[in-house]
């Protein structure tokens, strides 16, 4: 039996620059479940995103999944790709396992936790403040370089990686400290600052947009602190659930939020096009 990839829609060139299509995947002619490909908003037409892979269930577990995800990629070489990214729900093993099978090497996670509506208290000592302007050139310039090179470590090069970092900043801080439902905040501990914690007070949900301890301070607690932090500033803005993103290989992070409740609703995977 043949499986191959059967447009469905006229190539799409998008808004942001994307380009896009939609296929059905079939089995000799006969339509077994669908697929999007299409290059990355960021990164530009060299990076790809594959997306919705669907397989009906009478047809699973025969390897056509495989095969589309290996179609997707010649024709993404085709497109000029040279890097794949794709997206696989928290829970799902199988497409976890398929995207490590062909190549695929997660690179970091989404996780969430829904808050029970009572602020943490944070540990006796730690206080949070606003950061001050003279703090938040510093700041951002540091954090800018730490998650680009975060980016690069996973794989990314270092032009996307740096691109990214300065997209994010043009999104999220239009304005500096000043922006709106933005909170950037220093945790003291008995007068000493030891981390920083950017929040977004975001409509669905609050999310965690970068958060450190000082190096000079780890290992004593403060990096739960500002987690805490984090969920109370989240419920006092009258958000159920805080969302963040981690890295793969940031151990000490991963087992934090994991002990603290945060699950994986996502994992972001990467592949090189040779």
């Amino acid at each position: 039996m043949t499986t191959t990839l059967r447009p469905t829609e006229p190539l799409q060139h998008n808004a942001d620059g994307t380009r896009s299509r939609r296929y059905q995947v079939c089995v000799n002619s006969r339509p077994v479940g669908g697929i999007r490909l299409a290059t990355h908003a960021q990164y530009g037409p060299t990076v790809a995103c594959v997306s919705e892979l669907r397989i009906e269930e009478p047809d699973r577990g025969r390897g056509r999944a495989t095969v589309a995800a290996l179609a997707a990629e010649e024709v993404l070489r085709g497109w000029g790709c040279r890097r794949v990214e794709a997206s696989v729900p928290g829970g799902a093993d199988v497409a976890l396992r398929l995207a490590r099978a062909l190549g695929y090497v997660v690179r970091s996670r989404n996780m969430t936790k829904r808050l029970n509506g009572t602020p943490p208290v944070l540990p006796a000592g730690s206080v949070p403040r606003p950061m001050t302007e003279a703090e938040f050139g510093p700041w951002l310039a540091y954090e800018r370089e730490e998650f680009a090179r975060s980016l690069i470590a996973s794989g990314v090069p270092a032009a996307d990686a740096h691109k990214k970092a300065d997209d994010g900043h043009n999104r999220f801080l239009p304005d500096g400290l000043a922006t709106e439902n933005t909170l950037i905040s220093v945790l003291e501990h008995e007068g000493e600052a030891v981390g920083k914690l950017w929040l977004g007070l975001w409509p669905e949900t609050a999310y965690v947009l970068d958060v450190e301890a000082d190096s000079r301070f780890r290992g004593r607690g403060h990096g739960r602190a500002l987690m805490l932090l984090a969920e109370a500033q989240a419920a006092a803005g009258g958000k159920d659930r805080v969302g963040l993103h981690v890295f793969a290989g940031n151990a000490p992070a991963e087992r934090l939020y994991e002990s603290l409740g945060y699950e994986t609703t996502a994992y972001n995977l990467g592949k090189d096009l040779l």
